[in-house]
């Protein structure tokens, strides 16, 4: 399987596909890899850290991660760059390596994009509960078209975000190539 090149910013969190958060970005290993993405119009990876620190020496991170697409950036009120991203591909790193300055490079394979399936009805319970959720706390996902609560693949990855999971948990739910497999462990998860 070809691999492609992709900047890896290591964090102790989970970026799951569809999901977003918000960065602060101060090392200049982490400017220079904004620049970058910017000027070339590319994402980069986000690993969880197994061991480190994310800030400093550079670290064990896991070997699965999620590409990460600029959607917006700012100006923290303590003057560092602030960055809102979006999870996008998933990838499993064959190969990585540091640069100088500390920046690690992997030579990534993209995993296949999940097909668009209907929820199981084995599985039924996970759209009501996600549903539910939503209702109570709001925010982008409270207008989402009801279509997407009977696809597996969206229904899986937002409770994989909303639900009070540990990372290790949603790493491990990233590393499911199947989407019932991953609602499966999500019904374990909830019961």
């Amino acid at each position: 399987m070809p691999t492609e090149s992709l900047p890896l910013f290591p964090l102790h969190t989970v970026l799951l596909p569809g999901a977003a958060f918000g960065l602060r970005v101060f090392e200049a290993r982490y400017l220079d890899l904004v620049r970058d993405c910017g000027r070339n119009g590319h994402g980069f990876g986000v690993c969880m850290i197994l061991k480190g620190e994310e800030v400093g020496a550079p670290t064990t991170a896991a070997a699965f991660g999620t590409e990460a697409l600029i959607e917006d950036f700012g100006q923290g009120d303590d003057g560092l760059l602030t960055l809102r991203i979006r999870g996008a591909r998933r990838f499993h790193v064959e190969r990585a390596r540091v640069r100088d300055n500390g920046l690690q490079i992997a030579d990534v394979s993209w995993r296949e994009t999940d097909s668009s399936e209907p929820v199981r009805p084995e599985h039924g319970l996970l759209p009501v509960l996600l549903d539910s959720i939503i209702e109570k706390i709001g925010g982008e996902y409270a207008h989402a078209p009801h279509g997407l609560f009977d696809d597996a693949a969206w229904v899986g990855w937002r409770l994989a975000e909303l639900l009070p999971l540990h990372d290790s948990q949603r790493q491990e739910l990233l590393q499911l190539d199947d989407l019932h497999a991953r609602l499966d462990r999500l019904l374990e998860l909830v019961s």
